[in-house]
């Protein structure tokens, strides 16, 4: 039985509880939080667990052999590491550090002392994107032209990072897992309304090789709450609307095609294909519930699991890049590696 303490009961931190406390094998052993009344919640709902307000004798507990980290970002970085070097496996909320150097310094960390580190990628967990990464796998969609995201809310504001930070994330590990491609750069404009807080919309644009463009508009400014993304391949696309009920991924044959004139082989016919829409069967299992029983059997299995620290770097990345263009007004950043 994997003894799980959770560092972080705000926003997400009882969602997390939750789902541990029902994963096999698991079973959620403390619980710190610096707030008098969340960790009187805590005691109410799971009086077997260890409640303090110290995350360091949280992290010392016997009982705990593996920590969750769900507080601001600013803090990951210093709790993950201090539960590494206590020789316990750690599983970070979204974005895993704020910036690469920490996210490197981390998984360095990590493979020295052969510890599982995670990062709480929640949508890759979902049963719609396993069936568009499927898909995209395939070859159903044919060669890729364009990833195109839109994530737009009423709040939540957040004060230690911007809405790229806050929203963007989701979509940027969405895109890391299905397209399985490197980006080549990163260009992005953003506006704060309120002052002195940061940016509460943006427009991020990432370029990759062969044409392949992502777009992703995020926005806490917004009288509607939208989740839609489509992407579009020579021989499918598809749109992936998370607030839907039921059909949250519809596959569409549709497309162009390229007719070269008989008079000559650079004029080309642009035609238009028209087909059948689907929407697949998805697995309705809740997608945190997943988290939880892979970090767990992550643990028992000695295995790398499949938000690892490496697909956190490669999301941080781009948020850097991105941060990076936003004070440049909107100047593609180059990236490597």
């Amino acid at each position: 039985m994997t003894g799980i303490g959770v560092i972080g009961y705000g926003y997400w931190g009882p969602n997390l509880v939750r789902n541990f406390a029902l994963a096999p094998g698991a079973k959620v052993a403390a619980v710190s939080d610096m707030r008098d009344d969340r960790l009187a919640m805590v005691r109410n709902q799971y009086p077997g667990a260890l409640t303090t307000k110290d995350a360091q004798e949280l992290i010392e507990s016997p009982a705990v052999d593996a920590v969750v980290v769900a507080t601001p970002v600013s803090m990951h970085f210093d709790l993950a590491m201090r539960v590494l070097r206590a020789g316990k496996h750690v599983l970070i909320e979204k974005p895993i550090t704020a910036t690469t150097a920490e996210a490197e310094a981390l998984i360095n960390e990590a493979e020295r002392r052969s510890l599982v580190l995670m990062v709480d990628h929640t949508f890759l967990y979902t049963g719609a994107v396993k069936k568009i990464k499927e898909l995209v796998a395939n070859g159903e969609l044919g060669q890729l032209y364009y990833y195109d995201s839109v994530r737009v809310n009423l709040g939540l504001f957040q004060h230690d990072v911007n809405v790229v930070w806050d929203l963007a994330v989701h979509d940027l590990s969405i895109m890391d897992y299905i397209l399985s491609a490197s980006p080549t750069a990163v260009s992005a404009m953003g506006v704060a309304h309120v002052p002195g807080q940061p940016e509460d919309v943006a427009y991020l644009t990432v370029f990759f090789p062969d044409n392949l463009i992502a777009h992703f508009h995020v926005n806490w400014l917004s009288p509607l709450k939208l989740r839609r993304t489509l992407i579009g391949g020579s021989r499918k696309m598809i749109v992936y609307d998370d607030l839907e009920p039921s059909e949250k991924v519809k596959v569409y044959d549709k497309g162009i095609s390229l007719n070269p004139q008989p008079d000559g082989i650079y004029k080309l016919l642009v035609g238009y294909r028209s087909g059948d829409m689907w929407a697949p069967n998805l697995d309705g299992a809740e997608a945190l519930r997943n988290v939880a029983r892979h970090f767990v059997e992550s643990i028992d299995k000695g295995q790398r699991p499949l938000s690892d620290g490496a697909a956190g770097l490669r999301v941080v990345r781009i948020l850097e890049a991105a941060s990076q263009s936003i004070r440049e007004r909107g100047k593609p950043i180059e990236l490597s590696g």
